[in-house]
């Protein structure tokens, strides 16, 4: 399993909002996604009730990683005491609702200052911060930091020409 940080941004990027495609548009799609990352096993099976819960859980950390209120759904987890003594979150269950609270769990390890969604509103993606300042707003600046600078740029640029055949010369 990858670190916390990483297994949110890796979820959250299932579904591309920019080309509208989905990594986990079937149940056999959802397992086999667990499977290889270590969060279910090899016989788990996803149902159409695990790809729902899947998809609310999935835009709901994107929208806390955008700093929106979200709620989660709801997930077999219990609180325990750590090695560190520390309380986590772990799954009640095994398999495919289980896998799906281990990827809620991991919020909360996650290096939430860190996490971020890309500033761009056609995209969407998550991304790790790893600026030293934490202030990167986008997942590329060359792609989506580009897209949103040319924008501002061009309407600047439209707000300030002068009508055709008005004169700009004031007394």
């Amino acid at each position: 399993m990858s670190f916390p940080a990483e297994l949110i941004r890796d979820f959250v990027n299932t579904y591309d909002v920019e080309s509208d495609t989905d990594e986990l548009a079937s149940p056999a799609e959802l397992a086999l996604w667990l499977r290889e990352r270590g969060l279910a096993g090899l016989r788990d099976r996803a149902t159409d009730d695990d790809l729902l819960i899947a998809h609310a859980l999935r835009e709901g950390l994107r929208a806390a990683l955008r700093r929106e209120p979200a709620a989660l759904p709801a997930l077999p987890l219990r609180v325990r005491t750590g090695h560190d003594g520390r309380p986590e979150l772990t799954p009640v269950d095994h398999g495919v609702a289980g896998g799906l609270a281990r990827i809620a769990a991991a919020a909360l390890g996650a290096g939430w200052d860190r996490l971020k969604v890309c500033a761009e509103g056609t995209c969407q993606w998550a991304f790790i911060d790893s600026s030293k300042n934490r202030s990167r707003s986008w997942c590329s600046m060359r792609i989506c930091g580009n897209r949103t600078k040319t924008r501002a740029y061009r309407a600047r640029k439209r707000g300030s020409r002068h009508p055709q055949g008005s004169n700009t010369d004031t007394v």
